[in-house]
């Protein structure tokens, strides 16, 4: 009971910073707490892998400021958006991969700057479509987000038999995924029939992206882990573990579903 009080109280406040700087409509206070979050995950993503040295960290704030504080030319997020998705592409093949070798430094530092750091820098520019703060698109990513979580475990622990990718993540089930992806996409329709910052069909093609996406940057996350001999990113949320553990799928699928977003702009 003490561990369920202690998860509840630390996803309450954890749901809270996050509504709270997508509705105070305040875009110093949205990427403020997305820099925190990012340095954060990127601090226990290091950890996972074991990279020494504190450059990243630099390396990353100064991407940040060029692209969230900066740029404002978007043409010039593709200098930036084409390398994440193609670190991203290559988590995917090492996902799945038999063949594991030992990662050098080089390896390391281009993984946490952009798969982690690379992940958080788009998914704050998520809200901004058409030069204006956007809560409703944001919010209703999240919502995707929490409901394919959410039914995804309840759907498995009840009616899961058969593994979805057992090496890995031995809990997670084709079935959980299955209901985790038809009660999100329940979600989309109803965000779609109530919001007008994208319709009905662009939300059902949102959602196929963060299910599908979100699913497999879980997975990447776990492999990682595995190869760590761990079980959480870190201990900074009690009885969660760490925030990289909470924000893994948002940050892999961010750049996907940003990608998504421009296309969804230019074509009718």
């Amino acid at each position: 009971m003490k561990e369920l009080l202690k998860r509840a109280i630390t996803g309450a406040i954890y749901v809270f910073l996050l509504l709270a700087a997508v509705f105070l409509n305040n875009k110093d206070a949205f990427d403020f707490l997305f820099l925190v979050f990012g340095l954060a995950c990127i601090y226990e993503f290091k950890r996972i892998v074991k990279l020494a040295g504190y450059h990243v960290f630099i390396v990353f704030l100064g991407l940040w400021w060029t692209f969230i504080y900066v740029t404002h030319n978007t043409e010039a997020y593709w200098t930036l958006l084409i390398p994440t998705l193609l670190v991203n592409t290559y988590l995917l093949f090492d996902l799945f991969s038999n063949k594991k070798s030992a990662r050098s430094y080089l390896e390391k530092f281009v993984l946490s700057l952009l798969y982690i750091g690379g992940g958080c820098i788009f998914l704050a520019m998520i809200p901004y479509q058409n030069g204006r703060f956007s809560e409703s698109l944001i919010f209703g990513i999240f919502i995707l987000v929490w409901v394919n979580d959410t039914f995804a475990y309840i759907v498995g622990r009840s009616l899961g038999r058969n593994k979805l990718f057992s090496r890995v993540s031995p809990k997670k089930t084709i079935e959980g995924s299955l209901g985790g992806l038809v009660f999100a996409t329940i979600a989309a329709y109803i965000i779609g029939m109530h919001t007008e910052v994208l319709s009905q069909y662009q939300w059902l093609v949102i959602v196929l992206v963060v299910v599908v996406g979100g699913s497999l940057g879980d997975l990447v996350e776990s492999n990682f882990k595995r190869e760590a001999g761990i079980k959480d990113s870190g201990a900074i949320l009690p009885g969660h573990g760490g925030l990289l553990d909470r924000l893994d799928s948002l940050i892999f699928v961010a750049p996907f579903v940003y990608i998504t977003l421009r296309i969804l702009t230019y074509v009718p």
